[in-house]
Order: C-alpha cells, then structure tokens, then sequence
C-alpha cells in the first residue's frame, strides 16, 4: 500500500489552507497527496426542488476537489496529488479514506478576535477517533506565514520550531518520535514543553521551598531527559530545548505556538466503554493553538 497524506476538503477556506499545507508536508516527506472530498446529499425535500437534485448537487460537489487538485499541481509541480470523492458521515469517512495513510490534515477556523481555533464537530470526531497523526491548520495568520517562510528559500526568517508537548512522568514514544522526525524534515530546533504540580501544601497558601522547587523542576528534567536520549541520538542534527513548567501544560502550550511551526500534542487511544475522547489538555491546545495542531494517537 502506498502511502500519502490526506487533506481533506469541504470547499471552505479553511480546508484549502489545510490542503495547501498538507502538499507542503507531501513534498517534505517525498509522498502522494490525496484530497478526499466528503459528499453528503442534501435531504430528499431539498433534493426534489428545482435545481437542487441529486445529480445537480454531486455535480457541483465533485468541482470542489477537482479544482483545488488542478490549483495544487500549479503550485506544486512534481507533486503527485489525487482527488476521491467519497460519501456518509463526514467524520466517518475521514477517517475511512484515511486508513492507510501517514497524516491526516484538516481546516479549522481562527476564532473571532481571539488567536486561535475554532473546532467543529467533524474535526473533533476525527480526532477522537483515528488513530495516525491528524493536524489541525487554520485559514488565516501564522499558519500562512510560516507556509510563506518555507516557500521562499531566499526569506531571511529562520524556521520556527517545532512544539513538543508532553507528560513528563509518561512520555509517549509515538508522540515524541512524530515531533522528532517533523524538525528534522523542517530543519528546525524541537522546543519540549511539559508542566509539573506543586507539592499540595503549597495549593493551601503555605510557602514553599525555593531549594525543593529547583529540586522537583530537576528531577522532572532528568526524568525527560533520559526518556528522549533515543531519539536525539537518532537524531543528533536536532537542537533540542527543555522547558519545565509549573502547573497545567495546555496554556504554556498554548503560549509557546505564537513561535512555533506546528505543536505536536499526544492522545491516548482509548478502546473500553468510556468510548473515545481527546483529554483537556488537547482540547485546550486545539482551540487556542495559534500555530497548527498535529494530535498523535498512542496506546
């Protein structure tokens, strides 16, 4: 089975910025990209009105990923990108099209006066429910800019870096392996955000040891430290930047995106009766994320 990226597309603005920055991650990564458009026809009431029957509607549907394909290998020559139209929920057939595939990449629209995302439905069922890399791109702001700094070979503008967030007392290694191989294909650096709680005491209002801080902030580092040893070796050309902070990880990350390329985050692939879901600190990132979000699911 060959492998591609996946971008899927629904003819918004947000999807196609997703697209255009799913082929930049195909050519980075020297694979195919598909464009999968999802066809979900319109009720039967709607569909039996003048002009809007079904063969009417999947004809205008199916010009949707033709021409952002046609647009894409303008901008992208050598670039091999296929279209596939494909029909049900939105959702399910995301992650059906995309079975096969190395990441999945879908549009999110910036919230309103406020940086960062706004996620639908969709995009949070998809999410929830693959299990390869889905990365959330918005339409507008750092998202085109960086697109614009990769562009141009000429723009004095160093790479961002890319953002790792992670559980310092379980750091997942399918997590850590996606933003390892995501800096090195960008040639940037690898900024490891990750949060640590205060002893309980200190929650009490009781002053706290400046010498017991520095000491836990140590120790969660080391801990990290050694956890990532593999994959700096792995990846020795990778500069790598720990960044212990206290207290909840989902708004330091959140922080960190202004300067980041893309954030990785971690989800743990869920499969008992408490069904899927994607944790708070996803959650948090995904919606304040000013940068795209790549989700990495792991057991």
């Amino acid at each position: 089975m060959v492998r591609t990226v996946v971008a899927g597309l629904d003819g918004s603005p947000e999807s196609s910025a997703a697209a255009e920055w799913a082929a930049r991650e195909a050519e980075l990564r020297g694979l195919p990209l598909k464009i999968v458009h999802v066809w979900v026809p319109a009720p039967d009431p709607l569909a039996q009105a003048p002009l809007m029957g079904v063969e009417t509607q999947q004809q205008w549907s199916e010009r949707i990923p033709r021409e952002a394909g046609e647009g894409l290998r303008l901008r992208h020559p050598g670039l091999d990108v296929t279209e596939e139209q494909v029909t049900g929920t939105p959702s399910d057939a995301l992650v059906d099209a995309s079975k096969d595939a190395e990441l999945l990449v879908l549009g999110s629209r910036g919230l309103s006066g406020v940086g960062g995302f706004l996620v639908g439905s969709v995009g949070l069922a998809v999410v929830a429910h693959a299990e390869l890399p889905v990365v959330l791109v918005r339409a507008d702001g750092q998202s085109a800019d960086e697109d614009e700094d990769e562009i141009d070979p000429a723009s004095a503008t160093p790479p961002r870096p890319v953002v790792l967030g992670l559980d310092a007392g379980a750091p997942a290694d399918t997590v850590i392996e996606f933003a390892f191989a995501e800096a090195a294909l960008r040639g940037t650096g690898l900024r490891v955000v990750y949060g640590w709680n205060l002893p309980p005491y200190y929650a009490y209002g009781l002053a706290m040891d400046a010498g017991l801080n520095d000491e836990l902030s140590r120790e969660e580092t080391d801990s990290l430290t050694e956890a990532l040893r593999p994959w700096r070796q792995k990846h020795p050309g990778t500069e790598v930047a720990l960044e212990p902070r206290v207290g909840s990880a989902a708004g330091h990350l959140v922080d960190a995106s202004r300067e980041a390329s893309v954030v990785v985050i971690g989800r743990r692939i869920r499969r008992n009766a408490l069904g899927a879901h994607i944790g708070p600190v996803a959650h948090g990132v995904l919606h304040h994320s000013t940068a795209p979000v790549a989700v990495v699911a792991h057991d």
